[in-house]
């Protein structure tokens, strides 16, 4: 035990003193950039770095003087992955911030890490309530779940649904989709009549969809994480849920923009919640829509791609107002605070949590054009994260 004690001191202050000299050392601003390149969450990935890379070529790669060098590492969402690429870019890369995180269970697992050696992590798409919480030295740009799923409860007993079964990948997120959208509906006079949680890796949800066909709920309540939905929805209508007469209403991970054309015409009509489409119809958004396609051959940016390229800006405005100087202290308190025009609609930082507050918008999958889009219909402005307003 003394001698794992003293490891962890030895590695603290490796982890500290490497992100002063890496401050002193050279004219560069590093980011390492730790997303799952490969495997289930791939497109994930993808797009945060295509984000990524999107606003340096749009806004370069000079800033306050420093020129900004972007390292990416594939962790294949493998959270013990996470922690040794973070460790090897704050102590041999010198990086002066660590970003992206696809999944909860990385961004935790790298927050000792932050802590220790002061680096700004900015998590651009883990989406558990808690994890800002995992350290002082965490910004989210990203959005949370109970966010998102709270303003589903809000309008599905509004809108004839009363009896729910919620089906959810089991791990932090989806147990945080859970609980906020059960406690919201039951609030709001519904009823959660079962609570199914399918798991995360190689998920089979043909049984689970076979117990809610026998159910009969007004609607299924569900949340996968981006890359997954599409197996859901194939299923769903293979089972004939919809001609049933049960409902299916998400978050907006589930339709996700990435993959909709795929997923046919039986996604047109569900509603979501979420807070960025890529029908969103502000300038900004179509100008960022279009610059994405262009540079992208066609690929349509998704959830992923907007907290990327929002981290980027984060980054960069921190970089500027602190001119380098002052270490991750400095930088952090930079962040904080930030308000700013997204393509997903207003947003801040807030100083006090350090997670996003946005828009949530309800969305219903419609064809225009000949393709699937999420179109909105109603907007809840400035939601802050429920998980941290009690």
């Amino acid at each position: 035990m003394h001698k794992r004690t003293m490891i962890q001191a030895a590695l603290a202050a490796a982890l500290l003193a490497a992100s002063s000299l890496g401050l002193a050392q050279d004219n560069k601003f590093r980011i390492g950039l730790i997303l799952p390149m490969t495997g289930q969450q791939a497109t994930t990935g993808r797009q945060i770095e295509a984000a990524a890379r999107l606003w340096m070529a749009q806004n370069g790669d000079t800033v306050a003087g420093k020129k900004v060098e972007l390292i990416v590492k594939d962790d294949t969402s493998v959270p013990d992955v996470t922690r040794r690429l973070a460790q090897e870019l704050v102590v041999n890369e010198k990086v002066n911030v660590l970003a992206g995180f696809g999944i909860t269970p990385s961004a935790t697992a790298t927050a000792p890490i932050a802590t220790q050696s002061k680096t700004p992590e900015v998590v651009m798409a883990a989406a558990t309530s808690s994890i800002t919480e995992a350290s002082p030295y965490i910004v989210r740009t990203s959005f949370t779940l109970p966010q998102v799923s709270v303003v589903l409860a809000d309008w599905a007993p509004k809108n004839g649904i009363k009896k729910v079964v919620t089906l959810v990948s089991d791990y932090g997120p989806g147990i945080d989709a859970e609980k906020y959208f059960k406690e919201r509906l039951q609030l709001n006079g519904g009823q959660v009549t079962e609570s199914l949680r399918v798991p995360l890796r190689s998920p089979d949800f043909a049984p689970f969809l076979q117990k809610v066909r026998d159910a009969k709920p007004d609607a299924l309540f569900v949340f996968v994480p981006s890359g997954a939905g599409a197996a859901v929805m194939k299923q769903f209508v293979e089972r004939g849920m919809d001609k049933a007469g049960i409902r299916l209403i998400a978050t907006g991970d589930v339709t996700d923009d990435d993959q909709l054309n795929e997923m046919g015409d039986g996604a047109l009509g569900v509603v979501t919640s979420h807070h960025y489409s890529a029908a969103h119809p502000s300038a900004a958004n179509k100008k960022f829509v279009e610059a994405f396609e262009k540079a992208n051959k066609g690929l349509r940016p998704n959830f992923m791609a907007v907290g990327g390229y929002d981290g980027m800006r984060v980054i960069y405005e921190a970089l500027k107002k602190t001119q380098g100087k002052g270490g991750g202290d400095a930088l952090l308190a930079a962040m904080k605070g930030q308000i700013f025009e997204s393509p997903r609609g207003p947003v801040y930082i807030d100083a006090q949590t350090r997670d996003i507050v946005q828009n949530v918008y309800l969305r219903k999958v419609e064809r225009k054009n000949g393709q699937l889009w999420n179109v909105e219909f109603d907007v809840v402005k400035d939601v802050k994260d429920p998980g941290k307003a009690k």
